[in-house]
């Protein structure tokens, strides 16, 4: 187990997110300009390109790739990892520094959800959350999900509307998310933009890929309408900053 601060990783869970470290990256930086941001990337390329011992012209995204490969057990894994986690962290902040965030808004917790593995999970009235997301929570799969950055998963009443609106049989909790929101603007609720939801702090880390798991949802079983590559309308996972308790009804705070 390597334990960074209060997040805790499984080598599992610290090879999958160097998998993902390309998509973690691009999907924060997508369409906002950050010089600082810019210069933090650099550093993290010669900082894993060091302890690798690569060529120095490869991208984040294939470091990350080529790591999850290969670092395996390997003693460089604990370094890598902590340099990764605390970059992505400081280039949220850089963005926000430098006025590439949001303006402020506040929705409304309209459902928060639990299961003890698999969807749809089930409605509660509230929730207490900690670093490792909503206690008693359970996934059925660790190969993809229970990361540090997929402690909370949250989703949108306007999307979700729109989808039953257009014949979908989808409800609150079915896609697996335990957070469920309304009157936010869902373009703002991406990855790098922070939200403070009851007491619980939390930075929206990645875009949740949809799985087949998802399909009885959709009336042509097309889960991938849940794809971020298709528009405003996928679920999105979150990173615990001030664990707390939530309480259906409490405010979601953009950009407190």
């Amino acid at each position: 187990m390597i334990s960074l601060g209060p997040y805790e990783f499984t080598q599992t869970d610290a090879l999958r997110t160097l998998g993902n470290l390309g998509d973690l990256w691009l999907t924060m930086m997508q369409g906002r300009s950050s010089a600082a941001a810019d210069a933090l990337e650099q550093s993290l390329i010669h900082s894993i390109t060091e302890a690798m011992g690569t060529a120095p012209n490869a991208s984040l995204s294939e470091l990350g790739t080529l790591g999850a490969q290969t670092l395996g057990d390997s003693p460089a894994l604990e370094g890598i990892l902590a340099s990764v986690w605390s970059t992505l962290a400081a280039a949220s902040q850089a963005l926000r520094a430098d006025g590439q965030m949001p303006a402020t808004a506040t929705g409304t917790v309209t459902q928060l959800s639990s299961s003890k593995g698999g969807v749809p999970k089930l409605a509660l009235e509230s929730v207490d959350v900690s670093f490792r997301g909503v206690v008693g929570d359970v996934q059925k799969s660790r190969n993809h999900h229970g990361r540090p950055w997929q402690a909370l998963c949250i989703y949108s009443d306007e999307v979700i509307n729109q989808f039953r609106a257009d014949g979908h049989p989808i409800a609150r909790g079915s896609s697996g998310e335990n957070i469920t929101t309304s009157g936010l603007d869902w373009v703002d609720i991406r990855p790098g933009v922070r939200l403070r939801i009851g007491t619980v702090l939390a930075d929206v880390q990645a875009y949740a890929t949809p799985c087949k798991h998802n399909a009885q949802w959709f009336s042509d079983g097309d889960f991938n309408r849940m794809n971020y590559l298709r528009g405003a309308a996928s679920r999105v996972y979150a990173t615990v900053i001030e664990p707390g308790r939530i309480v259906t009804g409490d405010a979601v705070i953009l950009e407190p």
